[in-house]
């Protein structure tokens, strides 16, 4: 008997849509046509209406930093081989907070409020959307 995946999603018929486009370097939301709010976690009504009319939408992968916490410790396979890593909260210019992880940037870097935008990591059966810190013009 094989261990449980700790690092793998659950997918499943409502979320197959996000983790597929995902693995084609998209980030989607779904958004409800009754009251034109965007929401993550994918369900299938919106949890500000309750509607049913929800449909899935291209993000424009930009955000801005809510909250981070570097992690240090993490005993659970294949979490522990990531370490250090900077675990986040991010606020999509659509509407709906993400938590993810920030990469290419040290911790001093951080800032609440900054810009980032979203970059996907791919590792066998996971493909996962990530944010870098937001590029400025020269």
């Amino acid at each position: 008997m094989s261990s449980p995946r700790f690092d793998l999603p659950t997918v499943d018929d409502e979320t197959a849509s996000w983790w597929d486009a995902a693995r084609a370097n998209r980030l989607l939301v779904k958004r409800c046509a009754d009251c034109g709010r965007a929401h993550l976690y994918p369900r299938p009504f919106c949890p500000t209406c309750w509607s049913e009319n929800v449909a899935w939408e291209k993000a424009s992968g930009d955000a801005t930093l809510y909250t981070w916490s570097t992690v240090l410790t993490n005993d659970l396979p294949p979490f522990r081989e990531r370490l250090p890593y900077v675990a986040a909260i991010v606020d999509l210019d659509e509407g709906p907070r993400l938590e993810s992880i920030i990469v290419g940037a040290a911790e001093p870097d951080l800032t609440i409020g900054m810009r980032l935008r979203v970059d996907f990591e791919h590792s066998g059966e996971l493909s996962r959307p990530v944010f870098r810190a937001f590029p400025t013009s020269p």
